[in-house]
């Protein structure tokens, strides 16, 4: 049986974090939107908490990531968990460590007592849709993810 760990990522991680984010970035087809660089990624992570890593290792070699923050649902009435990234290298896909992932996100959010655990995924990944609906996971098509970034984002800022 392989050996599997996990753990949460330490300050002295934030290059292979950066690594991770990367491999999924390309992944996804978007690696030229990465602006995330170590020292940016070591401030938010670490020095302001913004949000949390754990890696998964099969036979000692990390091999794929999550990370994840708490937010807050007002319907709920209190904390939730939002998984912005989730990847495992494509060399060990297929063995469960995705499920593992996910299954420890899920861990954490219950230990929380977070009323939900929620992420997004490309509408055309459909081996990662196909994954989440097998863990229960339900599509929010209600619903419309809006966003305000760059320019837009500072032009709203000042009025």
């Amino acid at each position: 049986m392989a050996k599997i760990t996990f753990r949460k990522a330490k300050r002295d991680d934030v290059a292979l974090i950066l690594y991770f984010i990367k491999e999924l970035a390309s992944y996804e087809h978007l690696l030229d939107a990465v602006e995330a660089t170590e020292a940016g990624l070591e401030q938010s992570l670490f020095d302001q908490g913004a949000a949390e890593v754990i890696f998964v290792a099969y036979e000692g070699e990390d091999v794929g990531f999550a990370l994840f923050f708490q937010n807050y649902s007002t319907f709920v009435g209190g904390a939730g968990i939002y998984l912005e990234d989730l990847y495992v290298l494509e060399t060990h896909r297929g063995k469960g460590l995705g499920k593992m992932l996910l299954q420890q996100v899920a861990k954490i959010a219950v230990e929380r007592h977070c009323g939900r655990f929620e992420w997004a995924c490309l509408n055309w990944n459909e081996p990662s849709i196909a994954f989440y609906k097998h863990m229960g996971a339900v599509p929010m098509s209600d619903w419309t993810v809006y966003r305000l970034e760059g320019e837009a984002l500072k032009k709203l800022s000042i009025g």
